[in-house]
């Protein structure tokens, strides 16, 4: 038996590739935050301000959610230690579900495991073969692989155009078993908002399923920080299903859908990455529960984001440098070209800025950026310093 596993074939085919990533600036590597997940940090040993994170309410690393993640742990122990149809359904899932459905104010939710693995549970159950998805151009790549996986037909529409949506569906309306309308309310890389009423008329119209993709509006968006729905004036009648994570604003691990009874039992039996997984461990719970109670309490964290985020959006405009004026903490900054853009990310990073650039294929070719994100735990001298990095490279944008 040969010693060479894999085959040296293999190892020097993908030293060639990553190779060639490298030659066009987009070879990515790991960097390691060694201090806690919060705006004044240290990276790889170094102190940094950290405005790349989606720590968005700065609850990561708050005493009400560790001492929860804590007590959770010391009571339950650190693992769930089977599936939720198994043994692994324990009270503390239960609590926060029926806290997550009071805070999106829906009759059901369920929780799973991360994001990505609730949007490949909803995109393979709801749908399949002889059904479509309509998608928007920009939805996040959990959604994309849904879509591929699912066996239904995809139809994708451009960002954010209702008109193409409507034009898709009028010529698809007879043709299928189910039809499903899925999207980003927050995006990503671009942080500007779906225009979800205008979807949900739609969806109506053409007798279609509303799934909403609220990873980046929780905790965010609306005046409770619940997400899209809150801040459009939708509920869960006009918004059939919502996805939402809880380690984003909400400083914790995993992710929730919401929506109607009907649609989470049928998760609950058809779901394959909900069933063939082990639950969320209890610290993580625990986390999860302590984060709604403290935006119950303190719903001017939302106020603080937000404000914040228009003070950071101002200040670059002022500098003439483009960005839009939606009002997400999700602030980028087009640079271009892959390598000029890792060459800045790098520059900031020695100013004690880390500030992370984004390239294909997370975005399109020539539209690598500087993803700038907002922390509610930032001060309004940290942008200060920031601004003054970007005044200085005002060349580059």
């Amino acid at each position: 038996m040969s010693e060479d596993l894999p085959p040296k074939s293999v190892t020097v085919a993908l030293e060639a590739e990553l190779d060639g990533l490298e030659d066009i600036g987009q070879l990515r590597f790991l960097r390691t935050i060694d201090g806690p997940q919060q705006a004044h940090t240290t990276l790889d040993g170094r102190p940094v301000l950290l405005m790349c994170s989606n720590n968005y309410l700065g609850l990561a690393n708050h005493p009400r959610l560790r001492d929860a993640a804590q007590e959770a742990a010391q009571r339950y122990g650190c693992s769930a230690g089977a599936s939720r149809l198994i043994s692994g359904t324990m009270s503390l899932h239960g609590e926060l579900e029926e806290a997550l459905a009071a805070f999106k104010k829906v009759p059901k939710t369920l929780v799973f495991n991360s994001g990505y693995v609730a949007n490949l549970a909803l995109l393979t159950t709801l749908v399949g073969k002889g059904d479509v998805i309509y998608s928007d151009a920009l939805n996040h790549a959990s959604i994309v692989d849904g879509c591929r996986l699912s066996r239904a037909q995809l139809k994708v529409y451009r960002h954010c155009d209702i008109g193409h949506l409507e034009e898709l569906l009028y010529k698809t309306a007879q043709d299928f078993r189910r039809r499903l309308i899925v999207t980003d309310s927050v995006f990503s890389m671009d942080g500007d908002i779906a225009p979800l009423p205008e979807v949900a008329a739609l969806a109506r119209r053409y007798d279609a399923i509303v799934m909403v993709d609220d990873a980046h509006a929780t905790g965010v968006l609306g005046a409770g920080g619940r997400g899209s729905g809150e801040h459009f004036g939708l509920d869960f009648n006009d918004l059939d299903i919502q996805m939402g994570t809880l380690g984003k604003a909400l400083g914790s691990c995993g992710a929730y859908v919401a929506g109607a009874p009907q649609f989470i039992n049928y998760l609950i039996n058809k779901a394959r990455s909900f069933i063939y997984s082990t639950a969320l461990p209890p610290a993580a719970l625990g986390a999860s529960l302590a984060a709604l109670e403290l935006l119950a309490e303190e719903p001017d964290r939302v106020v603080r984001l937000r404000s914040l985020t228009d003070y950071f959006r101002q200040g670059l405009r002022r500098l003439e440098i483009a960005v839009g004026d939606d009002p997400t903490p999700i602030v980028p900054v087009v640079v271009g070209d892959p390598q000029r853009t890792m060459a800045l990310s790098a520059w900031f990073l020695e100013q004690g800025v880390f500030i992370q650039g984004i390239r294909p294929p997370t975005v399109a070719s020539g539209q690598s950026l500087l993803r700038v994100t907002l922390s509610a735990d930032l001060e309004y001298s940290d942008l200060d310093r920031v601004l003054g990095l970007f005044a200085e490279r005002r060349s580059d944008f």
